[in-house]
């Protein structure tokens, strides 16, 4: 194992800004929140964390339409609240790594207005993708595709003249433009964006959408409309996934690399890659691209011994062949959290739903390579799944009418003390409320309430993030998948034994003795339903 390596099996922590910590009042979460928040999560035990997009935005997909990628938002603060928050990590040992949006734009970005106002074949234009339209006067887009939000990917502009006329892609929401990386002024304003970043301290970056920004030169048809209609699926091969890709990522590496050789510190870059499968994922974690990309297939395998075996096991074989690692992760700000998905709780949290993410995080602190934690997930918080539709704000809700697969609930401002909303997420103005509404079984999940219940999810997380820093056989490595009775699920990392039951019913531990960490109540030679342990072989 090479810990001169950091991001190999770093634990990072995934800050959704607006939603973390609010420190003017205004019910949005901001920089000097994150900066507050800074010893709690280093109490916590992680290595670092993720920034979601906090750039000037007019926020139609809450950051992820970018405006400007070289400042910061008023709404969260400014450069110098930044640079106050940067010096605040590494004074703690914690990296900071930034989320950046290469594949869109913000329709208000001053090239896409530029754009906009330009003629037809004009260079202001070839930076995105526009083309005419087909059918009687151009009236139909120019191909079929359909936006990952629902709806048609193309939208037809007004021409300064007042006639309509071209089209432009966006494989999101038409207020998020598609750049054209076949443009060599795209790929250099990005190396200007990079620098900037890197040149105020920064990680790292993570890497929205990673597989996406070349589309076929052409813009041909889709062969599949229909399954390329299905929001948020990244099925359309033509829009995604394209060689060239590869490229761009070599070259960041490089940008990177410079930057290490100049002062020892690596800056990681991993991505958002989402592929039909592990040996294609495998393809962008190269030893010349990215250090690393999210493994989302375990955070969509069912609750199943056999299903989380499989995908463990060809993630370690396609993606740790690489050279790289794999980099895990249950929850993130697009899906619904485990404590929901893996049973249906009640509001306050009972249920199978959290026995089981107690054990699926276990689970993933014991499996070789990086792990990221999205906030409240340490603090078991479930899914708001019945937030009054006038209060929503996701992109898909509005495009597609649909709830079933809006990210808003699992967004909801953090519970941080007391027993009503906003529970010590914003201060400042006396009933100042945050920009989701908190539900009243929230206060069942308050940090203040967590860090004093030892039997908690955040103390659950805290002691296996310990032990993952103490035991240098977790993290990086390898793994030795053990014999066991259907439905249980064991591995050796070393001597380090670790067991996942994945039934209800109580099964023989698959190991003797008293777990070194169980999550949950877990009695020597007994492997409760819905349980994960880890043992040390002492023999």
């Amino acid at each position: 194992m090479n810990r001169h390596h950091w991001w190999r099996d770093a634990v990072i922590y995934q800050v959704y800004v607006r939603s973390f910590l609010d420190s003017t009042g205004d019910g949005i979460g901001d920089l000097a929140g994150v900066r507050a928040g800074l010893p709690y999560l280093k109490k916590l035990g992680v290595d670092g964390i993720w920034l979601s997009p906090f750039y000037p935005s007019p926020q139609h997909d809450h950051g992820y339409d970018v405006a400007d990628y070289c400042d910061v938002d008023p709404v969260f603060g400014d450069l110098a609240e930044f640079d106050r928050l940067v010096d605040a990590a590494r004074r703690l040992g914690v990296k900071v790594l930034l989320d950046i949006v290469p594949n869109h734009c913000s329709s208000e970005h001053p090239w896409f207005r530029a754009a906009l106002a330009a003629a037809p074949g004009s260079p202001e234009r070839a930076r995105f993708h526009f083309a005419d339209g087909r059918g009687p006067d151009g009236t139909e887009p120019p191909n079929n595709w359909h936006a990952m939000f629902g709806g048609p990917a193309w939208t037809r502009v007004t021409e300064p003249d007042g006639r309509p006329g071209q089209w432009y892609l966006h494989m999101f929401t038409p207020e998020q433009p598609d750049w054209n990386w076949r443009e060599p002024e795209v790929a250099a304003e990005f190396d200007r964006i990079l620098r900037f970043w890197l040149d105020r301290g920064v990680d790292g970056f993570r890497i929205d959408v990673a597989a996406g920004l070349f589309k076929h030169p052409e813009l041909p048809d889709s062969p599949d409309p229909e399954a390329d209609a299905r929001t948020r699926d990244s099925v359309n091969p033509l829009a995604w996934n394209q060689p060239e890709v590869h490229d761009v990522w070599r070259h960041w590496r490089a940008v990177c690399e410079e930057y290490t050789a100049r002062d020892g510190r690596e800056r990681l870059l991993v991505g958002e890659v989402s592929v039909p499968t592990a040996r294609e994922h495998a393809r962008y974690v190269r030893p010349d691209e990215l250090h690393q990309a999210f493994f989302f297939d375990l955070l969509g395998a069912p609750w199943d011994a056999d299903a989380f075996r499989k995908v463990i096991s060809e993630a370690i074989d396609d993606i740790a062949g690489t050279g790289s690692t794999v980099t895990w992760v249950l929850n993130n700000h697009d899906q619904v959290r485990t404590v929901t998905r893996y049973g249906e709780p009640t509001p306050e949290g009972s249920g199978l739903g959290p026995a089981r993410a107690r054990a699926a995080a276990l689970l993933m602190l014991a499996l070789p390579g990086a792990a990221y934690i999205y906030q409240g997930e340490e603090l078991g918080l479930p899914e708001v799944v019945d937030l009054p539709d006038d209060v929503l704000t996701d992109p898909i809700f509005r495009r597609t009418g649909s709830r079933a697969r809006i990210r808003d609930g699992c967004r909801v401002p953090l519970p941080w003390s007391g027993q009503a909303s906003p529970f010590g997420f914003t201060s400042g103005a006396e009933g100042a409320k945050p920009w989701l509404p908190q539900p009243e079984w929230f206060a069942e999940h308050a940090t203040d309430r967590a860090l004093a219940d030892t039997r908690s999810f955040w103390h659950l997380y805290r002691d296996g993030l310990q032990l993952r820093a103490a035991l240098p056989q977790l993290g990086d490595g390898s793994l030795r998948w053990l014999d066991t009775q259907p439905g249980v699920l064991a591995f050796a990392r070393g001597d380090l034994v670790c067991a996942v039951n994945f039934g209800t019913a109580p099964v023989p531990a698959p190991f003797p003795g008293t777990p070194l960490l169980a999550s949950g109540p877990c009695e020597a030679g007994v492997l409760p339903g819905s349980t994960a342990a880890w043992w040390i072989d002492g023999s």
